[in-house]
């Protein structure tokens, strides 16, 4: 987003060792907050906003031909979800802030998965929504599990509670919750541990906190 608070379509590829940016080809659709990940040299951008409204846009940058391809569009306008890669190279989207009925938006607990090999999603029965609604959350893969952690819900506050998806039971469960309710926060995996650092919960947040999931969790 710029000065003039409109979307922009601006790749740029930053070169440490010279010190230079350099500019790609731009998205095919213009937008922010979008969710990306990479995957080998393919760098997918799902959803965002225009104009504070989410999109459906899905779109790969392929860094070898230094091109864009237009992917199945995502089943709902979302934005402020989580993105991650599952142990079968599937792409997850998880809740965030959707467009509802007359403009107005509204936190979802849905999971929608993008199978990249068959190139579509998955249908809804397919997948498991999560048992609380949240957007603007930490999310991980830790030891073979999705987890999401904090955000922001339906309640007047910060979330503070931590959920992870059991593959093997095909369900969500309660994990320990966070000690600091916050959203916006920045996390990392290390050595099979969550880290997620700052946020914010009404004013900004110094706390950082680590998740452990145990042996028999996991199991």
């Amino acid at each position: 987003m710029g000065a003039d608070l409109l979307p922009r379509s601006i790749l740029q590829q930053y070169d440490l060792r010279k010190d230079v940016w350099a500019l790609l080809p731009p998205m095919p659709t213009a937008r922010y907050d979008a969710n990306t990940h990479l995957l080998a040299n393919k760098l997918y951008v799902a959803g965002g906003r225009q104009c504070k409204r989410p999109v459906k846009a899905f779109e790969v940058f392929d860094a070898e031909t230094r091109s864009w391809t237009t992917l199945p569009s995502m089943p709902c306008k979302r934005s402020y979800g989580g993105v991650l890669w599952d142990v079968n190279g599937r792409l997850c989207l998880l809740g965030g802030l959707r467009q509802g009925g007359h403009q107005s938006s509204k936190f979802t607990k849905n999971v929608n998965i993008f199978d990249t090999s068959q190139g579509c999603w998955l249908k809804s029965e397919e997948t498991v929504a999560m048992k609380t609604k949240r957007a603007d959350f930490a999310s991980a893969f830790l030891r073979g599990r999705m987890v999401v952690a904090g955000g922001l819900g339906h309640e007047p506050s910060a979330l503070d509670t931590v959920e992870a998806f059991h593959p093997q039971k095909k369900k969500w469960e309660r994990l320990s919750p966070m000690n600091s309710p916050r959203c916006s926060t920045s996390s990392i995996v290390i050595r099979d541990r969550l880290l997620v650092v700052g946020g914010v919960n009404q004013v900004p947040s110094s706390a950082h906190e680590i998740l452990y999931v145990k042996e028999e969790e996991y199991l």
